[in-house]
């Protein structure tokens, strides 16, 4: 089987597909605007689509060339009477999900799973330049594992984007916690983007290989075996957990507490790791337990879903810090970034 790889730019060709009598619309401030598109036909780059019925509208669904240079969303912001606010609701949602850059264990080939080491400098780079790639999707929630190295990633992200939110973590951890990282300005809070770190999104945990070189550890054990625990679905390393382990904590999460922000309109970033990522695009994508054992997931490259008709829809990755060359984006993006782009100039 060969392996997918979806680090690439976007460019290569979907199906085709057919929307008739799609309707869009869009709200900002007080004016709305509505489009309808009959026998409208489309192409996107993925030959599996996840999906799953939880939302009875249907929309319909606009893809560009890789002619096109820009990939935006659009976002809730809290109300304001100011006529360059952007719109607090849409009929779609952005998930872009982020794997964290180069570690310090990445860096020395070692088996890191669930020990907290911080991101070298290449992937301190790598974070700020997937934050370029995704600087025009409006983000209104961040989500990340527990682990430093993903928290880094998405914060350092943040610090490219247009829109110049503060990247807040709630510790909701005890009662005192809470009170202490209170904010108490209604226009600080408007300006800030809430970040909830969960454990359930933390690397799969490799047990008994944690701290070992990868290397010595193939020489010492053989490398079917090492192959066997990191590439299987269903077998752990010693005292550690599978991929099929680590995909119903991560799954289950997502389910419970990003799903429903998602269906409420809210923009979700993810950072994460490439096995709790993994598991989570098995999900999106219905990918079968053989096709997410070969799937591959690049350092700090951002990926794009678009939450829609309830359905999540992959668009791919930005091609580029300027955007240029990406491959798809849906109307309401395009105006959501027409809209950025007159309050910022």
């Amino acid at each position: 089987m060969a392996t997918s790889v979806f680090h690439q730019p976007l460019g290569t060709a979907q199906p085709h597909q057919h929307f008739q009598n799609s309707v869009f619309c869009h709200e900002f401030g007080h004016a709305s605007v509505k489009l309808t598109f009959k026998d409208f036909k489309v192409e996107t780059g993925l030959s599996r689509r996840g999906g799953y019925s939880s939302c009875k509208r249907k929309f319909g669904v606009i893809q560009a060339s890789a002619s096109h240079t820009s990939v935006v969303q659009p976002v809730s912001y809290p109300p304001n009477n100011s006529t360059n606010e952007l719109p607090k609701k849409s009929s779609e949602a952005a998930l872009i999900l982020i794997r964290h850059g180069e570690s310090l264990w990445n860096e020395k080939n070692l088996f890191t799973g669930c020990v907290d080491v911080p991101l070298t400098k290449k992937g301190v780079e790598e974070a700020i330049e997937a934050g370029k790639r995704i600087s025009n999707i409006p983000v209104d929630m961040i989500y990340t594992s527990a682990l430093i190295r993903a928290q880094m990633t998405a914060m350092l992200a943040m610090t490219q984007h247009r829109r110049k939110k503060v990247p807040i973590i709630l510790h909701n951890e005890s009662e005192q916690a809470r009170e202490w990282s209170q904010i108490f300005s209604e226009d600080t809070k408007k300006q800030s983007i809430p970040v909830v770190t969960a454990w359930q999104l933390n690397e799969r945990m490799y047990g008994e290989l944690q701290g070992l070189n990868k290397q010595e550890t193939a020489d010492r054990f053989g490398k079917e075996k090492v192959h066997e625990w990191r590439r299987s679905y269903d077998i752990p390393p010693p005292n550690g957990e599978s991929l099929e382990m680590c995909a119903e904590r991560a799954v289950a999460y997502f389910k419970d507490h990003i799903e429903p922000q998602l269906l409420s309109g809210k923009n979700v970033m993810i950072a994460a790791h490439g096995n709790s990522l993994r598991s989570i695009i098995m999900y999106l994508d219905k990918l079968t337990s053989q096709e997410v054992i070969n799937l591959e997931l690049s350092t700090g490259i951002p990926m794009l879903y678009i939450f829609k008709g309830g359905k999540f829809i992959r668009r791919g990755s930005p091609a580029g810090p300027t955007e240029a060359g990406v491959y798809a984006y849906t109307r309401s993006l395009a105006l959501y970034r027409q809209k950025l782009d007159d309050m910022l100039h």
